[in-house]
Order: C-alpha cells, then structure tokens, then sequence
C-alpha cells in the first residue's frame, strides 16, 4: 500500500499513472490496484487531473474565448497535458462549455480515437469482453444493425446464461445511439415457448385478428409484429416454434408483408427487424428453410471459453453491484475468488451472479450478528458446488496468481449505472414473521444464538408439514387461482421445478405447485425490503434430507437461471423441506376417503359405476350379497376389501340393511382403519358421499357430518359417539397470540351472522400454550369442535382445519357453512342456475361443436363465464364421456372460468352423435362455480328421474322446460 501511495504521490500531475500502468510497475492486477487505491481513497488518473486540467483550460479560453477544440486540444498538449480531442470534448461538456468553433471533419475527429476516449456509440460498453472475447460478437450485431435498409435478421444462440438477452437489448440501445431507431421505436419481446403447440394461438398473438376470426374474436385486435413496426421483435426461444411455426414467419421475413388471422383480401406490411435466440443447436432445432432466410448467425462464448481476465472482471462487477445494494463495502477473501474463478459454473454468468449473491446474503446475515461494518465474504457463505472446485487451484496456479494475490474489495460508490432488476425469490412472509419475532423473543430470554436456532428451525420444520397437509388441493385449479395473485414468471419456473422434482423424486404431491409458488411470491417481497433469508435448520436439513437436498440445489439452479436472482444455502433448504413435506410417503393422513357400497342383490356395483361415472373418478367400490349369505362371510369380505382399498384416511361403509350397521365398529377393531357406516343406499346419496370423498381435504367425520341430516344412518365409529349432544364449536387460532385469534373470531362472525347463537367460536393463542394439542382435547370433551380456523394447522386429528387464508378468499368460509350445514340457497336450489333466456327449443343443429359453441356464446353474451370457459369446456371433451344416462349430454369447463353459476339447455329438432355411436337431443351445458356444488347436486338429482327426461323432451317452449327442471308443473 505504501509502495502504491509513494507512486501516486511522485506522478506527473497533468499525466496521472492509469490503473494499468501502476500495475505493471508493481506486478500485481489492475484490480488489487483499484482496491488499494480505493482503500488509499485515491480518485482513478482522470480523477486526479480533473482539477488541473480544468484550471488550464479556463486560463486557455481567457486568453482566446474563440479557440476551436482542437485548437484547445493542441494548447493543452504544447502545456504538457497528454490528451486526445475526444477527451477534451467530454471535458467541455462535463463543465457545461460547449461554445467553440467545431469545424473539424467527422474523418478528423474518428483519426483521433484512442482506447481512453469516448465513442459515440456506448450501448455495448456495459458488456465486459466488449474489446475481448465478444468484440467480434459485437461487430456483427453492429454491422446487423446497420446494414440498410433496415438491418438484418439475426439469429443469436448459445448456452443457457451466456448473455443473449442482453446482446439483444444491447442492439436496440445501439440502433437508437446509431440513429437506425429512432428513440422511442418500439422493442418487442415475445417468448415463443408460450406458444409452441398452438399454431392458431401463435398466429394471433403475432399478426393479431380481425373480428369473427374465430368463436370470441369479437373485436380487431392488433398482434405483436404491428406493435414492433420500425422496431425490432425479439423472438427468445425460438426452438420452441414448431415447424408450422417458423414457416408462419417467411411472408413478413420475405416480403414484410403479412395478414391478420381471419383477413382475406387486406394485405398490411410492416417494417420489422427479427432478432431469435436459442439455447439449442440451429442445425438441429430449426428448419433449414428458415435458417436460410436469417443471414445474421452470432454464437455466444460460454463462461469457461472466455478468458480467466474478463471472468475476474465480472465477478469484481457482481460484487461492486451487491455493495451498492446493500450499502457497504465488501471484502472478498481471495480463496473465495479462485473458487469462483474455478468452479464448473454450469448456468454460466446468470448462474455466477447467483452464486455471489447466495455468499454475499450470508455474509451480510453475519454482519448483523457481529455488527460488522463491512462484509466479509469467506469461503464458508459459498454454495457447496463452488467451493467443491477449490482442490483445482492446484492445477492452475500459475495461471491465477495474477488475480488472487490479495482479497478484493468492492465499495458501494463503485457503480454508478442503475444496479439492476429487482430480485424476486424469497421465503414466506408468514414463515419469516415467526422466525423474526421468535428471535427476538428467545434473545431477549438470554438464550444464545445456537440454542435460538434449533428452537426456531424445529418448529418451522412442523410448520412446513403442517401447511403442506393443509394444501391439498388440485394443481391445475391451483394455477389458475394464482393468476393475479403470483408473477406469471414465477409460475412458469415452479412448473418447470415441479418438474424437476417429479424426475428425481417418487411420490411428490401435485399440490406442491400451489404452496412453492405462494412461498416463492411472498418471498420476492422480502428481498425488496432487504430482509435477509435464515433457515435455522440448514445443518440438520443437509445431514437428514441429503437426497431432498440435493433435487432443491438442481431446483435451485433452474429458479437463479428463470428469474436471474439468487438462491442463498438457507433457501435451498427451505426448497428441500418443503419437497421432504410434499411426498406422499410423509403424509400420516394420505390419499382419500374411500366409499364402499354394500348390498343385498345386483345394486351396489351398479350405484358405484354410475357414481364414478358421473364424477370422472374411480373411488367407489361396490360388494352385492346373495340374501342366503352369512353376515360372518359378508364381514370377512368386506374386511378385506376396507384392507386392500384403504389409502390411510378410512372408509364409509354404504348399507342397505341395519343388520350390517355393527360392521364398521368390527373392522376398525380388527384392522385399526378408520370407518364411519351409513344405514342408507341410493344414487343420490352415493354421488354426495363419493363427491366428497374425491375432495382430498375433508375428513372422513366432515363428509359424514356434511351428508348426514338424519342421523339414525349413522352408526357408530371406533372411539366416536356421534349420539351426544354437545354444543357446537370452533377453534380459531393464531401462532402470535389470542389477539389474531379473536380478530379470527370476529371476521367469520360478521360474514356468517346466522352462528352467533348457533356455534361457540373459542380463540386460542399457541405461543402461550404449552401444549395447543391437548387443549383442544379438553375442550372436545364439552364441545362437539366442527372445525379449526387458524394462521397455521395444530393438526388435531379428525377435526377439519380451514386457513384463514382460505377464510379471507371465500372458499374457507363456504367450507365453515358446509360443516355447520348452513348453506345458502334459495327455496329451489335450481332457481339460481336456471334461466329461461338460456334455454333452445327445437335447436336445428348438425354437430357436437355447433351446439357446444351456440350454448357457450349465450352463457357469455350474459357475462356468465370469462373468454376462456369455451377452450375448457373442450378440454374437458377430450377427458372422457360426458353423455348422462345415455340419453343427456352435460358438457362443462372449469369452475375457475365461470362468473356465475349457471345453465344452457338445448333441445335439439334432430338427434346429433355425441360420443361414438351414441346420439342425443338434449344437452345441458353446465358452467358451475366451487360454490355451486349444492346446486349440481339437486340438478343431478332432478335429472335421475327418468320421468322428468321425458317432459322435458315433450316440451315445445322454454317455459315448459324451466317448469319442468324447477318442479312446478302439476
């Protein structure tokens, strides 16, 4: 450091040594000399001058206020200054003196160009390697940009993280610099995996529609190619356009022309420079065809093909970027430099700056713990596949000492460009609040900070589980009530790390999709407040989930790569925990309620396939006893089918006589498997037992409660009496206290006002018990507990919970009416679904898509389902038969589509094939909300009398087909 400072200090002012210069005359990187230097806090040479040179050139312009640049340029150099024209324009303009006599050339001005100077055209100079290793990638983007007329179309491919997206924005800066674009044309980017297997899709988002395109085209709507005309359209992914795909381009490559889908006749043209990246070979993922018509082809270096100098300046440039951030310097030990210097980086630079940020929030969780000034960046706050690459060193000494001879540091002040896009990746806020508030909490005990760790990571541990039973819901629903609620680009690298997790993993619960991209969104909040991610249980997590471990590092990975951001240690292991929760085999209440239907005769199997039928499952299961059968043979079979059916959350047991109703108590002896038994058997009943059942979330006592209004079906269940009357209660409880508790408790009384003398509503704060579990117990020997509500699931068997969460979205609080069977209905459940504005007599129709697409544009015309409700309901054709009874069709989409529930009818003049070889002529299109499940369930029920079949077709108007579903005729 002396040595440096004695340099500085014996310099020529007016020609002040650069960093590189001082380097070579002490043999060390030009980085160790920014960082004494910085550490010195000493300027760079311009710095130092800076002062000198303008005092010089006020006494110049004093003396001649009418000298030229280059007039001033020479003066400067006859008074000893080094400086080239273009370093004395920025100068002038840096002060704000612009008024000379510039008359010199372009031609002259380009001959005194150096390598310190500015250029005129800076878009690509935030690129490290720019006069490196991607100078010759860069001169091909220029000479893409600039070839007249308006460029040429390039195709640039590389691997995943080499920086393509980037190069790309890079070319529209320097079309606008170059004044090719003007500055505010357009750039268009558009993904086209999102589109891959739809070409119709692809077609429209591209080049737009005209109105009546096709069903809900209802307006003119321009696409994308429109959008970026005298622009540049940036095609990412272009290996995912299939061959149809690529071959819709070649009108607009060719000829510029192009039409909207749905246009005949109007041809528009459109002026548009396409710029498509890959990650795969063009050879291979591309057609030959449409590789010819992209003159332009620039391969991207991957990180171990550039040089180890230019590797060195990105990681000092990630590490200056996370000092700005975080607002300190950071020093970065050199062994940490040459793991990273080392290391396979397989994500390249995207997975490098991952990588140092994973070190660098680690780092900065121990400066609050030390209360250190600066970070220090040491090996140990390093992902594991960085530091594995150390023992490498030894192989490439010689090369390396050039970079590692001292530690780096990095200041806050060392970039001054916008750092970049926010980070979006973090752990839950609920998770989070319990572990901040917990901290405080136990520090405040005087407990110290490893004993703090293991009491907070246990109990978050059991919080993980808990929330992962109390999320099993279907994944495709899941997705679709995300929308709005999560990032699409979130959405899109949970799919893909659910898929990750599925290829490596056996047993993963599809409703890990919904809690992982919940966590992931919350998470994003907490990295833009700066809070820091700490998982308490990492040591623990690596030793005894090393297989779930490792699948959340890969996890990981693809997360840093989809959303550019980094995934700390602690994060990793809040993936793996959550893996560990969301398999199967770690679930002690897994799988369904299984029903089994027993009766005398041919009837039990028979109500099963037409409930399984009717609902698209396979839960039901049918026994049929000869009357001259013992009950000891019946029971054994029955015994073994509850065996072999079971998937751990028991059975109902369906009779038809009362001589059978002991048989659930006898089997839950013997096996220990959960039965409830119902003296009852028909259609009706066996569709809302089974319904219910394929809900994953309710218990075998809520289905029975829900179904049962008579409870003389009921028989009795191992070490349950369902005969005591005792008050009916709910639990609601918080985490933090009985404070949120009661807010719980208030908020489900003012939206169900009809419990408040009906139901006991008891507010629990487990942070003051010490054993929550047994609590409630206690109070179950007083009260009949319908359900618990709560922040987070106590996990007390056979007692339903509902999140708050799902209280505030609504479907919580439908549930809490479910089970206290308060439902919201009018006097004639099907008098809010049926209209007769949606009902066709006599329909003259030739086909299944006619009367689907008639039916489904009257639903909408009433604003009944969204734009989407018609392409599910086609979705829904291709899973299976929906022909009812053989005789009524009953097509329906996804309840995440529908507005209102609601019914369309058709009564056709001609029977039309619905399935193969089968004909009807009536079809009654169902779009039903989650909520309207009561309202199917009476309409199923109207519609299993054969008689009411009949009237209906009968009929000749729509009032006679609305009287007859409602039950009003006489």
């Amino acid at each position: 450091m002396n040595k440096i400072k004695e340099i500085i200090e014996k310099e020529d002012k007016k020609n002040p040594y650069t960093d590189d210069e001082i380097s070579k005359m002490l043999s060390i990187t030009r980085g160790e000399v920014i960082n004494l230097r910085k550490l010195l806090e000493v300027g760079d040479s311009r710095d130092r001058r800076k002062d000198l040179l303008q005092d010089e050139i006020v006494k110049i312009l004093t003396e001649n206020s009418k000298v030229s640049e280059r007039g001033l340029t020479e003066e400067l150099n006859n008074r000893g200054f080094k400086v080239s024209r273009n370093i004395v324009s920025r100068f002038l303009k840096e002060v704000n003196i612009e008024n000379f006599n510039n008359d010199e050339s372009e031609e002259n001005i380009e001959e005194e160009h150096s390598e310190e100077s500015s250029v005129k055209h800076e878009a690509f100079d935030i690129l490290i390697g720019a006069k490196g290793s991607l100078r010759p990638k860069i001169e091909q983007s220029k000479a893409a940009i600039l070839y007249p007329p308006n460029g040429l179309h390039t195709l640039i491919y590389g691997e995943t993280g080499v920086g393509k997206s980037e190069l790309v924005e890079c070319m529209y800066k320097f079309a606008v610099e170059s004044g090719v674009k003007v500055k505010d044309s357009p750039f268009v980017v558009f993904n086209c995996a999102d589109y891959a297997e739809n070409s119709n899709l692809l077609l429209a988002q591209l080049f737009g529609y005209v109105k009546g395109a096709y069903t809900g085209a209802d307006i003119n709507k321009e696409g994308l190619v429109e959008k970026a005309n005298n622009g540049i359209l940036f095609l990412d992914e272009i290996h995912r356009l299939p061959p149809e795909g690529q071959e819709i381009l070649f009108s607009l490559i060719d000829r510029g022309k192009f039409r909207r889908l749905g246009e005949t006749q109007n041809t528009r043209s459109a002026n548009v420079m396409l710029i498509s990246a890959t990650t795969e070979s063009p050879e291979s993922s591309l057609l030959l065809t449409f590789r010819r018509r992209i003159p332009m082809l620039i391969e991207l270096p991957s990180l171990k093909e550039r040089p180890l100098s230019e590797r060195y300046e990105i990681i000092r440039n990630f590490f200056s970027k996370e000092a700005s951030r975080i607002n300190r310097s950071i020093v970065v030990k050199s062994e940490v430099v040459k793991s990273l210097m080392l290391y396979n980086c397989i994500g390249n630079i995207g997975q490098l700056r991952s990588d140092i940020q994973v070190a660098c929030a680690r780092s900065f969780l121990n400066t609050m713990y030390k209360k250190n000034k600066n970070a220090i960046i040491d090996v140990l706050d390093l992902p594991n596949h960085v530091t594995n690459e150390l023992l490498k060193i030894k192989k490439r000494g010689p090369d390396m000492e050039e970079y590692i001879g001292s530690d780096l540091v990095v200041n806050p002040d060392d970039i001054n460009e916008e750092i970049y896009k926010e980070d979006r990746y973090m752990i839950p806020n609920k998770i989070y609040q319990f572990i901040e508030k917990k901290f405080v909490d136990l520090e405040k005990k005087g407990l110290k900070k490893d004993e703090i760790n293991n009491i907070i990571g246990e109990k978050v541990e059991i919080e993980l589980k808990k929330f992962a039973k109390s999320f099993q819901i279907n994944s495709y629903m899941s997705k679709k009530d995300l929308e709005g609620v999560v990032e699409d680009k979130v959405i899109t690298t949970v799919e893909r790390s659910l898929m990750i997790a599925k290829e490596n993993l056996e047993n993963i619960q599809e409703n890990l999709f919904y809690s992982l991209a919940i966590h992931l969104n919350e998470a994003y909040n907490r990295i833009k407040n700066g809070k820091i991610i700490v998982n308490p249980q990492l040591e623990k997590i690596i030793k005894n989930y090393k297989v779930e471990y490792e699948i959340a590092e890969l996890i990981a990975t693809q997360i840093s790569i989809d959303l550019e951001i980094a995934i700390p240690k602690d994060e990793i292991g809040f993936i793996a925990m959550y893996l560990k929760a969301f398999r199967r085999d770690n679930y002690s209440n897994k799988g369904r309620v299984r029903v089994i239907i027993l009766t005398h005769g041919h009837v039990a199997c028979g109500i099963a396939e037409v409930a399984n039928k009717l609902l698209g499952v396979d839960n039901a299961v049918g026994i049929e006893m000869s009357l001259d059968e013992s009950p000891e043979s019946a029971l054994e079979r029955t015994l073994e089918l509850v065996v072999k059916t079971d998937e751990g959350k028991g059975c109902i047991l369906l009779i038809d006589m009362g001589s059978l109703i002991t048989f659930g108590e006898i089997i839950t002896k013997r096996t220990g498997i959960l039965t409830k038994t119902i003296g009852r058997v028909d259609t009706v009943l066996a569709l809302e037992v089974v319904r219910r059942a394929c809900i994953g979330e309710h218990s075998l006592d809520e289905i029975i409660s829900a179904v049962s209004e008579n409870r003389n079906y009921v028989g009795k269940m191992h070490g349950t009496n369902y005969v005591k009357k005792l008050p009916k209660t709910i639990i609601t409880v918080c985490i933090t206290g009985e404070g949120t508790a009661l807010n719980i408790k208030k908020y489900i009384e003012d939206l169900i006002p009809e419990i408040e003398n009906e139901v006991n509503i008891i507010p629990l704060g487990i942070i003051n018990r010490h054993n929550i579990t047994e609590e409630i117990r206690k109070l179950s020997e007083e009260n009949n507990i319908e359900a618990i509500v709560g922040t987070i699931n106590v996990n007390v068997n056979d007692i339903p919970f509902i999140s708050f969460e799902d209280v505030i979205k609504g479907s919580g609080i439908n549930r809490i009416k479910d089970i206290l069977g308060i439902v919201d209905r009018a006097s004639n459940p099907l008098e809010e679904i049926v209209d007769e504005d949606l009902i066709l007599c006599d329909l003259k129709a030739t086909s299944k898509n006619e009367v689907i697409d008639i039916l489904v544009n009257m639903l909408k015309n009433k604003e009944l389902v969204d734009d989407q409700f018609m392409l599910s309901v086609y979705k829904r054709e291709t899973m299976g038969g929906t022909l009812l009874y053989e005789q009524i069709a009953i097509p329906h989409g996804f309840p995440q589509h529908v507005n209102k529930s609601s019914i369309a009818i058709a009564k056709l003049k001609e029977p039309i094939e619905w399935e193969i070889g089968k004909k009807t002529d009536l079809i009654i299109l169902i779009a039903m909300k989650e909520s309207g499940k009561n309202n199917l369930v009476h309409l199923f029920r109207r519609l299993s009398d054969e008689e009411v079949r009949k009237l209906i077709r009968k009929s000749n108007t729509r009032k006679e087909i609305s009287e007859i579903i409602l039950n009003r005729t006489n």
